[in-house]
C-alpha cells in the first residue's frame, strides 16, 4: 500500500542518515582499535544490511505498483476508453471556459487602473491578483512593469495590474505601503503578501523574470512547476536550468544570487505623495 511505501522509504531514509553519521566519525588504524569501535563497526556493518533489505523492499513495492497499474491500463475494454477520453473531454472543455473567462476578464495583460476604487473591484472579480503600486518617476518601477508585462501572457490564472500611488493615497495609506515598487498580492479578495522593493529578488535591478515568477510562486498566486526551494537567479537555480534547457536568469552582481535578507531602505511614502528620490539613493535598495 502506498502508506507502507512511504512507511519503508523514510525508515530506509533514517537508516542512511544514521549510517552515514557513524561513518563520518574518525576511525583508528586497525590493529588499535579498542573493543569498543569494534562493535561499532559491526553495528555500521549490520545497519547497511538493514538499509539495504529496506531499501530492495521499496524497490519491489515501487515495482509491484507500476506492474499493477500497466495491467489494469492493458485490461480496459472500450467502455473503459470510452469514458476516459469523455472525462478528458469534459477536463479540456472546461479549462477551455475557464481561459475564455480569464481573458474576457483582462487577464493575460498588465492593466492599468486609473482610480482607487478600480483596486477592489479587481479583486472582487479575480480570484488571484497581484497589483503593482508605482511612481512614474520611479526608475525601478519601470523595472517591474518590463518584468510584470512578459509574466502575465504566461499565467493568465492571475491578473496583474498597476496603480500610481499617487492617483491612490487612501489605498496606499490603508495597505501600508511605503516602498516603491511595492507588489501587493491578492487571493480570495484577501492581501496574502507583499514583495517590497527587490530584496526578495537578489537585492540587485538585474534580476530575471524567472526569479520574479519563482517570487510570485512562493506566494501561491500563481501557477508553477519548478523548484520552490530553489530561487532560478542563484547558483543551484542558474545549473537547474542549464541542465533542463530552460532560462537560467542572470545573477547579482559580483556572483551573488536568490533572495537577499536585506533590510528595506527608508523610502516613505508622506502624506498623498511619495518622495523624490534621487538615483543614486535608490541604489541603496
Amino acid at each position: 500500500s502506498a502508506c507502507a511505501l512511504k512507511a519503508s522509504m523514510w525508515q530506509a531514509e533514517h537508516l542512511l542518515s544514521q549510517l552515514a553519521h557513524s561513518s563520518s566519525m574518525p576511525q583508528q588504524q586497525p590493529g588499535r582499535q579498542p573493543k569498543a569501535n569494534w562493535k561499532k563497526m559491526t553495528g555500521n556493518a549490520q545497519l547497511e544490511k538493514v538499509l539495504e533489505t529496506q531499501m530492495v523492499r521499496a524497490a519491489k513495492m515501487i515495482e509491484q505498483r507500476l506492474d499493477n497499474e500497466i495491467e489494469r491500463l492493458e485490461n480496459l475494454n472500450e467502455d473503459d476508453l470510452e469514458r476516459l477520453r469523455e472525462r478528458r473531454l469534459r477536463q479540456l472543455k472546461e479549462q477551455a471556459k475557464q481561459r475564455d473567462e480569464w481573458l474576457a476578464n483582462g487577464h493575460g495583460s498588465l492593466a492599468e487602473l486609473t482610480q482607487e476604487r478600480d483596486f477592489f473591484d479587481e479583486s472582487m472579480r479575480s480570484k488571484r491578483l497581484v497589483c503593482h503600486f508605482y511612481r512614474d518617476t520611479t526608475f525601478r518601477c519601470g523595472i517591474v512593469d518590463r518584468h510584470l508585462t512578459a509574466l502575465a501572457p504566461r499565467h493568465i490564472e492571475c491578473k496583474f495590474v498597476r496603480i500610481s500611488v499617487e492617483k491612490a493615497p487612501f489605498l496606499t495609506r490603508r495597505l501600508g505601503v511605503r516602498v516603491i515598487p511595492t507588489l501587493c498580492i491578492v487571493k480570495d479578495e484577501k492581501v496574502k503578501d507583499y514583495i517590497v522593493g527587490f530584496d526578495d529578488l537578489g537585492g540587485h535591478d538585474n534580476f530575471s523574470t524567472e526569479m520574479l515568477e519563482w517570487r510570485l510562486a512562493r506566494s501561491e498566486v500563481i501557477d508553477y512547476r519548478g523548484d520552490l526551494e530553489t530561487p532560478p537567479d542563484s547558483a543551484a537555480g542558474r545549473q537547474q536550468g542549464g541542465a533542463g534547457g530552460g532560462k537560467g536568469g542572470k545573477g547579482g552582481k559580483g556572483g551573488k544570487g536568490g533572495a537577499s535578507s536585506k533590510k528595506p531602505s527608508g523610502k516613505t511614502i508622506r502624506g498623498d505623495k511619495a518622495d523624490d528620490d534621487s538615483d543614486d539613493d535608490e541604489d541603496d535598495w
